[in-house]
């Protein structure tokens, strides 16, 4: 998430110094399609990381040097700001709730009452079979109401499901930035 709202200002800052150059607007295309399709594919934070050296890189080598020093400290104190604020990370309450159950079991409502009592919302994602269709997996999106999952949510769940497995674990995210 933050590299989506960091790449605008150094998509704008590129357009903007090579504006009115073809030559140096072909450059610039073709060294941002060597550095992404020529390198391993990295997370978003690399790729950012990527296109703001490359940004400053070509400011510089036009003469810019002032504007490249403006470019790393409004991009670096936008960074450091969106960082300390935890802009778009999961809540610190969610968590990914993974419920093994056998083929008879209506999955429909069946853990309602529970998740009212332990959870502020809780989300069907998706069903699997497994277990050449003796089993479904229910895969849930939770927020807990609070940060630790407790152990009689858990017990509760088993003693429902028929003693099968329960993995709850935090929301699988990307790498931010």
């Amino acid at each position: 998430m933050i590299t989506l709202a960091i790449l605008p200002v150094i998509v704008q800052t590129v357009i903007m110094l090579v504006s009115g150059n073809i030559g140096a607007g072909v450059a610039v295309a073709g060294a941002f399609s060597l550095v992404r399709f020529r390198s391993a594919p990295g997370s978003a934070r690399e790729i950012a990381a990527v296109f703001m050296v490359m940004a400053i890189g070509i400011a510089t080598g036009m003469g810019y040097v002032v504007l490249a020093g403006i470019l790393f400290a409004v991009i670096a104190l936008f960074q450091i700001a969106l960082c300390s604020v935890n802009f778009g990370s999961a809540g610190e309450n969610e968590r990914t709730l993974k419920i093994t159950i056998p083929e008879d079991l209506d999955y429909e409502g069946l853990f309602d009452d529970i998740f009212a009592e332990y959870t502020k919302s809780a989300r069907l994602e998706s069903v699997k079979t497994s277990n050449l269709g003796t089993l479904y997996e229910l895969r849930y999106l939770i927020t807990l109401k609070n940060a630790s999952v407790p152990k009689s949510f858990i017990d509760e769940i088993r003693t429902r499901n028929g003693n099968l497995n329960i993995v709850c674990g935090r929301v699988q995210t990307k790498e931010a930035l």
